[in-house]
């Protein structure tokens, strides 16, 4: 028998056999947990896309709803001026009625006032006028004169009687 075939052929086995064994716990256990690891990776990743396309949906309903946002502001800042500007003109309107009044009862009292003065003025004047008179009838009538006038007088009042 050869030995050296008999060896040759035993390596051979044992590569056959070692390769068949390698291949087999590769098949077994390498594989299985390269696969599950490729799938825990996959699953991560899809899982990560998930969570990307969710944040932007999310950011995208933000982004509307900042423009919503942005959108109610300027409308409450328009409705705020016309309030303003209608407020404003409301405040004119009812200053300008009160001072319109007031214009009017200040018209009222000046004429009023002028009136009074008036009046007083012609009061004065006649006061004047009748102590005036009186200063001048003294100096310029006597007793006799008197007598005479009421004479005249007292028959003037018989005569309507």
């Amino acid at each position: 028998m050869n030995y050296a075939l008999v060896s040759y052929w035993s390596q051979i086995a044992a590569f056959v056999l070692f390769v068949a064994v390698l291949i087999w716990t590769w098949q077994k256990y390498v594989m299985p947990a390269v696969a599950r690891t490729q799938q825990a990776t996959n699953d991560r990743i899809a899982l990560a896309e998930r969570h990307r396309d969710e944040m932007q949906a999310a950011l995208e309903g933000l982004r509307h709803e900042i423009e919503g946002a942005r959108q109610d502001a300027a409308a409450i800042v328009e409705r705020a001026e016309v309030q303003a500007q209608r407020e404003y003109e409301q405040a004119v309107a009812e200053a300008t009625e009160s001072g319109e009044r007031e214009l009017h009862g200040a018209a009222g009292e000046l004429e009023r006032a002028r009136l009074s003065a008036r009046d007083r003025l012609h009061d004065e004047l006649l006061d004047k006028a009748v102590t005036r008179a009186q200063a001048e009838a003294r100096q310029r009538i006597d007793d006799a004169l008197n007598a005479v006038l009421v004479e005249r007088f007292l028959a003037t009042l018989e005569r309507k009687a």
